[in-house]
């Protein structure tokens, strides 16, 4: 065998016992009188799973608190022992800590947590977004009225929606920035929530139905006349171009539209 796939081999074998326990890689390491075999080997299993679970806690700060250390950390080290990290990055590290915890039989009876997940996880999306620079009011006053029924816009890399039957945003909130923890709420319908960074800023508001409707045309690529259609069914065909306006204008001055322009 060559030296180079022997290597290969004893990394795979190390890589085995890190992740998943077997032994084969003890036939490879030797102890001593100060270090046992499996405390030497035990050094780097410990210290691979407590850093990713330091990355988990990393992502989901308020997940961490809520749980509190001992059961945060014992949630981690299930996650870590059933998920392995195939990402060049450890901050990639923990996506799918939401599914875990919805379909886990220790986790899965209290569906809040996975919610919290996911609005925790989205948040993080929004922040490490590739940045752009909002289209300005001026700029859009330009485009000619001729063209306006078939404008699409382009929204902002950050722009994130989710959809949350629980109160999870403010429960993220109040263990984020110390406040009084909100009573848990279940709603009767799920709430849609936008989330998306501006100023360097991650910033979070709930849709009413409407909004969310037509933000989530626009950002399909619908044209601006379709969506004076579609807020006609909520709002009537004459007040509808009115109320499409006034959503273009909340959008522009959060910085959620990059570029406009006719198909």
């Amino acid at each position: 065998m060559s030296p180079v796939s022997d290597l290969a081999r004893i990394q795979g074998e190390f890589q085995e016992y890190l992740l998943r326990g077997t032994r084969a890689i003890e036939a490879r390491v030797a102890g001593s009188a100060s270090f046992a075999l499996e405390t030497r080997l035990g050094i780097y299993a410990g210290a691979y799973g407590s850093r990713l679970i330091d990355a988990l806690e990393s992502s989901y700060p308020a997940l961490a608190a809520l749980l509190g250390e001992q059961d945060f950390q014992a949630l981690g080290a299930e996650y870590v022992r059933a998920h392995d990290s195939p990402y060049f990055s450890i901050r990639n590290y923990g996506d799918a800590l939401e599914e875990f915890l919805r379909t886990d039989a220790g986790y899965a009876d209290v569906p809040l947590l996975a919610e919290l997940a996911r609005f925790e996880w989205t948040l993080g999306a929004v922040f490490d977004a590739a940045d752009a620079e909002p289209l300005t009011a001026a700029a859009l006053a330009r485009v000619a009225p001729a063209d306006w029924a078939e404008l699409r816009f382009t929204f902002h890399p950050s722009v994130r929606r989710v959809a949350l039957a629980w109160n999870a945003p403010q429960l993220w909130k109040a263990l984020t920035e110390g406040g009084e923890r909100p009573q848990l709420e279940l709603a009767a319908a799920p709430v849609e929530w936008l989330a998306w960074r501006q100023d360097l800023r991650t910033w979070f508001r709930s849709l009413a139905a409407a909004e969310a409707a037509a933000l989530d045309a626009a950002r399909a690529g619908r044209g601006f006349g379709e969506l004076c259609e579609l807020l006609a069914a909520t709002h009537g065909a004459h007040q509808a171009p009115a109320e499409a306006a006034a959503l273009l204008a909340v959008w522009l001055g959060a910085g959620l539209i990059v570029a406009a322009a006719p198909a």
